[in-house]
């Protein structure tokens, strides 16, 4: 069941700054689409793909501010009791 959490103004913002910056890599602007989408749709939760480029982004010493902010929101929004399952 998806939790009713949602992005906030100030990390939508970020995300939106990382989507439209010419410089950002793939696993910010994944993370970050995955937050801005949860700004207004709070049963959204984030995907498996998304949540590994949030993790690996905030994980990242060379990230900006807005990226990790994104990230965070979008990592805070997963689903729980999705994470790695034996035997796959």
């Amino acid at each position: 069941m998806a939790k009713s959490k949602q992005t906030g103004k100030k990390a939508a913002t970020s995300a939106s700054k990382v989507l439209r910056s010419k410089s950002t890599g793939k696993r910010s602007k994944s993370a970050a689409g995955s937050a801005l989408t949860q700004s207004k749709s709070p049963k959204e939760t984030t995907g498996k793909k998304a949540a590994t480029a949030a993790s690996k982004t905030l994980s990242d010493k060379r990230t900006s501010k807005a990226s990790k902010s994104a990230a965070g929101s979008a990592l805070s929004q997963t689903e729980k009791g999705k994470g790695k399952q034996k035997g796959k």
